[in-house]
């Protein structure tokens, strides 16, 4: 359904895989990816968003490198710089809105692992950018040093491993408290006997179905503009 891109937008630029909803038009959603890079678990859900109605874009953060070792993906995550990283969510956030497709006039953000807490922080960094789901997101927010107190009038929703201490682990904890200090929202769920990376499919010693399809539906019902 998708394809891969680059955009460029007055001062924007950025590139990554898009999919646009057929016959319709549609809220905006940024995809980040795993340590992994942009795979094709990660297409597929921007695939998804589409066919649900989103117009989806996954922003490129390695540039054309991806790797399914973890030691070569951990050095890939390790090497990424979170100032350009957050730079090329936002340029994806005006581009999704400037695109004739896009019903909303904010953006969506959802992401997995390191794009999880990437996805938290995204509503951070610019006002566009207003609801954003984390699947097991890490569980320090030090190397993002994230501005909490711009959570003001936004809403955030994390997904949680019952291998990685669930809503209680320390990390997660942060969020939801400062979060709620700021003035945002802030909705946690935990997923019994589920391993981190329950969500994805194409790692069958922890993709849980059952869990992946509630994770899923709660993600769409919270990404509907309603939703409040």
């Amino acid at each position: 359904m998708g394809k891969t891109i680059e955009f460029s937008n007055a001062s924007l630029q950025g590139s990554g895989y898009l999919a646009l909803p057929e016959n319709t038009n549609g809220r905006a959603v940024i995809v980040i990816q795993e340590w992994w890079g942009l795979v094709g678990h990660i297409t597929v859900v921007v695939d998804r968003f589409a066919k649900a109605g989103f117009v989806a874009f996954a922003p490129d953060l390695y540039h054309g490198q991806a790797s399914s070792e973890p030691d070569i993906a951990k050095k890939l995550m390790m090497e990424l710089k979170l100032d350009n990283a957050g730079k090329e969510i936002v340029n994806s956030a005006h581009y999704l809105l400037s695109l004739p497709k896009t019903s909303s006039k904010t953006v969506a953000t959802v992401g997995f692992c390191m794009g999880g807490s990437l996805s938290i922080w995204s509503g951070t960094l610019d006002p566009v950018i207003d609801r954003c789901v984390g699947f097991y997101p890490g569980s320090s927010w030090e190397r993002h040093a994230p501005q909490w107190s711009n959570y003001k009038g936004k809403f955030a929703m994390i997904h949680c491993a019952e291998g990685d201490g669930t809503s209680t682990a320390p990390g997660i904890q942060e969020a939801v408290k400062e979060i709620s200090a700021a003035g945002g929202g802030i909705k946690t769920f935990d997923y019994p006997g589920t391993q981190h990376a329950f969500f994805n499919n194409d790692r069958p010693g922890v993709f849980d179905p059952t869990s992946a399809q509630l994770a899923w539906e709660r993600t769409l019902d919270f990404l509907k503009p309603q939703s409040e």
